[in-house]
């Protein structure tokens, strides 16, 4: 099925790794498989304490999240799925959005927000219903704004595949 979609997803942008005591998600990716911890971030909306780390570097480097809960109690259970999330680089977020809601995706709440690295997100809800029937299918996909380096790059790396 070949449908005219008006963005393209770019590749990885990050994955958030869950669990319920950080310190012990750094001992494999930060002390043993070297990924730099290149910023914090918290907050109690989304009940989370995380590290961000990064592998590769300029338009292709890849976050990974290391998560925690604030409160292990609380909703999001950020800790409960240790692969937390996927997030795709898209090269223009609000017409994803806009074209695969009218497709039937369903998309968590919260709209398109700054994120924790400071990219606009957003994300598509693990569970479909009846109203969006297209979901990730237990998985959740955050989508994010790539900023103009990375389109660019992406756009080189593709046009020297060709």
């Amino acid at each position: 099925m070949t449908l005219n979609r008006p963005f393209k997803v770019l590749g990885i942008q990050q994955i958030a790794i869950g669990g319920p005591d950080k310190t012990r998600l750094q001992k494999l990716w930060v002390d043993m498989l070297g990924l730099e911890v290149t910023g914090t971030f918290r907050s109690e909306r989304e009940n989370v304490d995380e590290d961000i780390c990064t592998m590769g570097a300029g338009p292709f480097k890849v976050e990974v999240d290391l998560m925690q809960p604030l409160d292990p109690e609380k909703k999001p259970a950020v800790h409960t799925t240790p692969l937390n999330h996927v997030g795709l680089w898209i090269d223009d977020l609000p017409r994803a959005v806009e074209w695969l809601t009218a497709k039937g995706v369903r998309f968590a709440p919260g709209g398109i927000r700054k994120g924790a690295a400071g990219f606009d997100i957003c994300f598509l809800h693990p569970k479909s219903n009846e109203e969006f029937p297209v979901s990730g299918e237990g998985v959740l996909i955050e989508l994010v704004q790539a900023p103009a380096e990375v389109v660019a790059a992406f756009g080189q790396l593709a046009a020297g595949a060709a």
